[in-house]
């Protein structure tokens, strides 16, 4: 599988902003995947992750109200949209396919990664 996420932009504090990571290839039906996010010198920090089914989805306290992970199977594509954002949202935002939804925030060697989109958040 290959991932391609995009949609990052320059935002108003407040602004919304909707992240897309497109898979290409074979996706494991019990996989997931997931955003994360990273600061300069920062870890890079889990923030959502959906199913491959779509059912099941988890969301960081930090994001929990404000960003809503879906997913279009016909697609293949993974969208997270970005509410009321802040300042301190602003990042690199990956996504990552992981090979099953327990596995989303934590790292593997079967893991792939989508090239990052900046978020930037500022008046």
């Amino acid at each position: 599988v290959q991932l391609q996420a995009s949609g990052g932009g320059l935002v108003q504090p407040g602004g919304s902003l909707r992240l897309s990571c497109e898979a290409s290839g074979v996706t494991p039906d019990d996989g997931a995947i997931g955003w994360f996010r990273q600061v300069l010198g920062k870890e890079r920090e889990g923030i959502s992750c959906i199913s491959n089914d779509g059912v099941t989805t988890h969301y960081a306290d930090s994001v929990k109200g404000r960003f809503t992970i879906s997913k279009d199977n016909v697609s293949k594509t993974v969208f997270l949209q970005m509410n009321n954002l802040k300042p301190e949202d602003t990042a690199v935002y990956y996504c990552k396919a992981s090979v099953a939804f327990f596995l989303c925030y934590s790292p593997t060697q079967s893991d792939v990664w989508g090239q990052g989109t900046q978020v930037t958040v500022s008046s």
